[in-house]
């Protein structure tokens, strides 16, 4: 009888262990892919190449004589150039796998299927208008489809997709936007056309403005969640080593970067979040997320000093200690490759191998997973 009346108590509280074994696999499956629980089933991505997916290789008449047009780039994932300025896949790639969807389709790729998602960035964008940028005495050397020019083409495509604004809305209420990272090139391109750091910091509320005025439009077009990332920290990649190399030890942090330019860095990104707390309250209904991409690098750096990864040098470069020449830069006739990219943080200088960009997109997703106010 003892027996009997312990296997009835036993029945009695199944459908509750259910519930709870349900409840476990639910948070562990939460956990590994917490982008999910928002059901977002459609990106759409402005930015330059830390994000392009195929814009730049397909613009005439640079594109496709760039190095992104041809391996070494994308030998990892892809085994074949796609655009993407590494050798596999981005950040991008990883939020939306995380978020169970596609890699989101290049806009200039007419071949491809938008229902998911638009990646309108372009490798070598600036946030500001290449004209407003030519009156500052920069040059955009790489394309002129700045941040204005990217906005357009998404107004273009929503125009192609939805009768009238109210359809655009509904059809946006699950969509997330990705405004950035963009800007970094407007600095760069300041920086290597020899302007002061004074300079440099007189740029940033402009450029700051043209992002927040960037994410008005989306929001103007129907999102409700919108990521604006920031700058990395600059001085720790091997551009930046090599150009800006000096004996001065007072001059690195302890991770060996450049501290000036790291400081700029988080000057421009503490611009970013004031004035996206400013948007945010004009635009209440809407969710504005700043991701931080540079403590997603300092994270990244601690997890590879621990593991053993090369944290100064590019994979695919050469010359110097940082295995970076500004004249024989990746994808050129020559120019190496190392065995295993997998164990480098920076391919080719200036951005980072597959690895490091799914090590700093585990970081982002949850780092950035709460503050979009997902509901399950």
């Amino acid at each position: 009888m003892a027996a009997s009346s312990s296997f009835m108590k036993l029945l009695l509280l199944l459908p509750n262990i259910l519930l709870l074994c349900s409840l476990v696999s639910f948070v562990s499956f939460a956990h590994s892919h917490p982008l999910k629980i928002c059901n977002f089933d459609q990106i759409y991505q402005l930015g330059d190449s830390i994000s392009d997916t195929g814009n730049l290789i397909r613009e005439f008449p640079i594109g496709s004589s760039t190095s992104f047009a041809r391996l070494p780039y994308g030998e990892t994932f892809f085994k074949n150039a796609t655009g993407r300025c590494s050798n596999g896949l981005l950040m991008i790639d990883y939020i939306a796998l995380d978020a169970g969807l596609p890699f989101l389709p290049a806009y200039k790729d007419r071949d491809a299927d938008f229902k998911h998602g638009v990646n309108f960035a372009v490798a070598g964008s600036t946030a500001l208008p290449s004209h407003v940028l030519a009156a500052k005495h920069i040059l955009s050397p790489v394309t002129t489809s700045s941040l204005t020019i990217q906005l357009g083409w998404m107004s273009t495509h929503f125009n192609s997709i939805c009768l009238h604004h109210r359809e655009c809305a509904e059809k946006l209420q699950t969509a997330l936007f990705m405004v950035g990272e963009i800007g970094g090139n407007d600095y760069n391109y300041a920086i290597f056309q020899g302007k002061t750091m004074d300079e440099l910091q007189s740029m940033v509320p402009e450029v700051v403005h043209a992002i927040i005025n960037a994410v008005r439009r989306v929001i103007s077009f129907g999102a409700t969640r919108v990521v604006v990332p920031g700058n990395f920290p600059i001085g720790c990649l091997p551009i930046y080593k090599t150009a800006f190399h000096t004996n001065k030890s007072a001059a690195y942090d302890e991770n060996r970067c450049l501290k000036q330019l790291n400081d700029f860095a988080m000057y421009h990104n503490e611009q970013l979040q004031q004035a996206i707390e400013k948007l945010q309250q004009e635009h209440p209904n809407a969710i504005v997320v700043y991701a931080d991409y540079y403590n997603a690098y300092q994270h990244l750096l601690h997890f590879a000093k621990s593991h053993g990864f090369d944290t100064e040098r590019a994979c695919c470069g050469s010359g110097g200690k940082y295995s970076f020449n500004m004249t024989r830069m990746c994808g050129a006739p020559g120019v190496g490759v190392c065995a295993d990219p997998g164990r480098f943080l920076s391919w080719d200088g200036v951005h980072l191998t597959q690895e490091g960009y799914k090590i700093m997109a585990g970081w982002l997703v949850h780092d950035i997973f709460t503050n979009l106010h997902c509901h399950f």
